[in-house]
């Protein structure tokens, strides 16, 4: 096993037994091993993610933008784009949360998740129309669902004149 393979299993552990009501001991643990390896994107992402949760957003997004400068990679950036874009939208940060959405769609194009929590943040900034335009469009493309896939054409359709509408 390697030292980052190692330390990678730390991080899981930690995660693993987090509770959400509780968030101190995660966050205790995870700034143990951001002492430790203090430039590791992967550490400071699970750092911002544990602040994330226990409603320090502010916080979090230090840590997330850090572990992104240092090169977090593979399904971490991805999920740190959709929890970054997510914090800024509770923190009513629309543009900047929409931004971090499209960037994290132009490096992961098949992203449900962010294309999903993406239109979350249409839908907070009042562009209703876009956000269930996005839904549909979403739908459309991802369920195959033998009735959805008859009417495809015609969702993308009404999709892209929903998305029309909030421009």
């Amino acid at each position: 096993m390697t030292e980052q393979d190692d330390l990678r299993a730390k991080l899981d552990e930690v995660f693993s037994v987090r509770e959400r009501s509780n968030m101190a001991p995660t966050i205790a643990k995870f700034l143990k091993l951001s002492e430790e390896h203090p430039d590791n994107a992967q550490v400071l992402y699970e750092l911002g993610g544990a602040y994330d949760t226990d409603g320090q957003e502010e916080t979090a997004l230090g840590y997330y933008r850090r572990a992104i400068e240092l090169g977090l990679q593979g399904k971490w950036l991805r999920q740190c784009y959709l929890q970054m874009g997510s914090t800024l939208r509770n923190l009513e940060k629309f543009d900047e949360s929409l931004s971090t959405f499209d960037l994290g769609l132009s490096n992961f194009p098949e992203s449900t998740s962010l294309k999903i929590f993406r239109a979350l943040t249409l839908h907070a900034m009042g562009k209703v129309n876009a956000s269930l335009g996005s839904v549909f469009e979403f739908l459309a493309s991802n369920l195959h669902d033998e009735e959805i896939q008859r009417y495809k054409a015609a969702l993308l359709g009404n999709s892209a004149y929903l998305k029309e509408l909030d421009q």
